[in-house]
């Protein structure tokens, strides 16, 4: 037994864990979320092995305000893409809400929850 960890999901706040379940699953194409018996969490397991992502209800959840300290972000997704334009085609038609179009290599976008994630072509 090892005392180190190992990262098994980066869990979001958000209203709505199921409906921010689904739109992660559809971006990334994974397999279909495990929803706790209350719906309270909801959990997308990584199909790869590696780090999933969690989504935990929280009823006054305030999205973060991107670019401003008023509200940060605290943290956001990365998501490596090959083909970044048709990748943002993609991600705006599944719900996705564009930020920041200005660097050349990555973009920057909300889910519909207001959490920032960007699509990088890096």
């Amino acid at each position: 037994m090892s005392a180190v960890p190992t990262l098994g999901v980066v869990a979001l706040d958000c209203p709505d864990p199921v409906a921010l379940a689904g739109f992660y699953r559809a971006v990334l194409e994974w397999d279909a979320p495990e929803v706790a018996e209350d719906g309270h969490w909801v959990t997308l397991a990584n199909p790869l092995g590696g780090a999933g992502i969690a989504f935990q209800r929280v009823p006054d959840h305030r999205p973060p305000s991107w670019p401003s300290a008023e509200n940060p972000q605290q943290l956001h997704l990365d998501l490596n893409v090959t083909d970044l334009e048709a990748a943002h085609e993609r991600v705006l038609g599944l719900g996705a809400k564009l930020l920041d179009d200005a660097p050349k290599t990555f973009r920057v976008y909300a889910d519909p929850a207001g959490h920032p994630f960007c699509l990088c072509a890096c």
